[in-house]
C-alpha cells in the first residue's frame, strides 16, 4: 500500500480546531509530517486545548485518516503551543525543503537551482521551485513561462496563489507578478512578508523536494527563510576562482551557525572548465581549479558536481528548456541528473543520522 501525502493532507483539512472552528492544516497545526510504508506520523500543536479536547482532536485525525487508508498506522505526537509557539511550518506536507545559495552573483546558481529541481524530477521525486532571488528572478525565462501570471483560489475562506507549472513541476516566482523591466526596490519588512507569502500562501502540492533559489550572499531573504521553514540543508555554488570561494565561505558560514545550524548537503562548482563545441574533448580552466573541492573540505562536506562552461547552457536557459531536459546539450543531461542522484543520496544520509532541522528564532540587536 502505497500512501499518499496530498490524501492525507486533504483528509486532514476536513479536521476542526475545536477553539477556532478552522481546519488544521490552515491554521498549520501539523508539523513534521512523516510517511513511510503504512505508517503516517506527525506532530499536532494542540495549544491550551482542555484534555478532553486534545482527546477528541486525536482521534478525529486518526479517523480522518482511516476512512482513506484503513490499515495506516497513525502516530500523533501531541505538542503544546507553548514548545514550538509560532515555529510550525507553513510545508508540512513538503519532506525536503533545499536551499541553493552562492557567496556572489554571477556564479550560475539559478542555472544550478532550476536543472536541480527538474533532475529530481526525472529521477520520480515530486518536486517544486521557488525562485527567492527577488532582485533578480531567472525561473520565468529560463522555464519558458515569461508573461504567464498565477491564478488565486480561495481555499476555506483565505486567499491562496496557485503556482504555475512548467514541465509538470510547480514554480513560484517575484518574476510572475512583476514585468520584466521592472526595478524590484523593497526594504526588508516587505522582502520577507514576500518570502513569508511564497511559502505560506501558495498551493504548494505535496512534494519530496522543494528547492529555493536564493539571492546571493547574506541578507534579509536568507534569514527570513530559516525563521519562516525547517531547511533540510543548503547547497553552495561556486565558480572555482578563489574570489568566488572566499564569498561562498561567507555564505557557508551564515548557514552553519548556531543560532541557525543549517546542514550544508554539498557543493556544486560552476563554469568548473570550458569546453568548445568544436573541441568536445578539451578542457580549458579559465577560472582556475579546485575552488569547489576547498570549499567542500572547509566545510566538511562533498562535492556534488562539476558543470562545465559550454555554449548549451546558456542557449537551453534562455530558450525556457533547461539542459537536463534536452539529450543533445553536450553530456549536460547526464551530469545534471548525476548531481541530483548524488544530492538525493546526502539528503537521505542527513536525515537519518540527524533530527529535522527546527524554525529558528533570531532575536534582533
Amino acid at each position: 500500500m502505497e500512501i499518499d501525502n496530498n490524501k492525507i493532507v486533504t483528509a486532514l483539512s476536513a479536521v476542526k480546531d475545536p477553539a477556532t472552528g478552522q481546519d488544521i492544516i490552515s491554521r498549520r497545526m501539523i508539523s513534521e509530517l512523516r510517511i513511510q510504508g503504512n505508517q503516517v506520523q506527525f506532530k499536532l500543536a494542540t495549544a491550551d486545548l482542555p484534555e478532553a479536547q486534545k482527546s477528541s482532536l486525536n482521534f478525529a485525525c486518526m479517523e480522518a485518516i482511516s476512512a482513506v487508508y484503513p490499515a495506516a498506522e497513525v502516530h500523533i505526537h501531541m505538542q503544546k503551543a507553548e514548545q514550538d509557539a509560532g515555529k510550525q511550518s507553513p510545508l508540512p506536507h513538503v519532506k525536503n525543503i533545499i536551499a541553493v545559495a552562492s557567496g556572489k552573483g554571477g556564479v550560475g546558481k539559478s542555472t544550478i537551482a532550476v536543472n536541480l529541481a527538474l533532475g529530481l524530477q526525472k529521477l520520480g521525486f515530486r518536486t517544486g521551485l521557488l525562485d527567492a532571488d527577488l532582485y533578480g528572478p531567472s525561473a520565468p525565462t529560463m522555464l519558458g513561462l515569461q508573461g504567464q501570471k498565477p491564478k488565486v483560489q480561495v481555499v476555506h475562506g483565505t486567499h491562496k496563489i496557485v503556482p504555475l507549472e512548467a514541465y509538470g513541476m510547480p514554480v513560484m516566482s517575484i518574476g510572475f507578478v512583476v514585468e520584466p523591466e521592472q526595478a524590484v526596490v523593497l526594504r526588508g519588512p516587505r522582502l520577507a512578508g514576500i518570502i513569508k507569502q511564497f511559502l505560506g500562501d501558495t498551493l504548494w502540492p505535496a512534494l519530496d523536494y522543494l528547492i529555493i533559489d536564493l539571492p546571493p550572499g547574506t541578507g534579509d531573504i536568507q534569514l527570513t527563510l530559516v525563521q519562516t521553514v525547517p531547511l533540510t540543508g543548503a547547497i553552495l555554488v561556486t565558480t572555482p576562482q578563489e574570489l568566488a570561494v572566499v564569498d561562498a565561505v561567507k555564505a557557508m558560514n551564515m548557514f552553519m551557525l548556531d543560532s541557525l545550524n543549517v546542514p550544508i548537503l554539498g557543493v556544486v562548482e560552476n563554469m568548473a572548465w570550458f569546453t568548445p563545441a568544436e573541441l568536445p574533448d578539451n578542457k580549458y580552466f579559465l577560472f582556475g581549479s579546485g575552488g569547489g573541492a576547498k570549499l567542500a573540505h572547509l566545510g566538511n562536506t562533498k562535492l556534488l558536481a562539476q558543470i562545465p562552461l559550454v555554449q548549451s547552457v546558456r542557449e537551453c536557459g534562455d530558450n525556457g528548456r533547461p539542459a537536463v531536459l534536452q539529450e543533445d546539450a553536450g553530456g549536460l543531461q547526464e551530469r545534471f541528473i548525476q548531481f541530483a542522484k548524488e544530492l538525493h543520496e546526502q539528503t537521505l544520509v542527513r536525515n537519518e543520522a540527524i533530527a529535522p532541522t527546527r524554525i529558528v528564532e533570531i532575536k534582533e540587536g
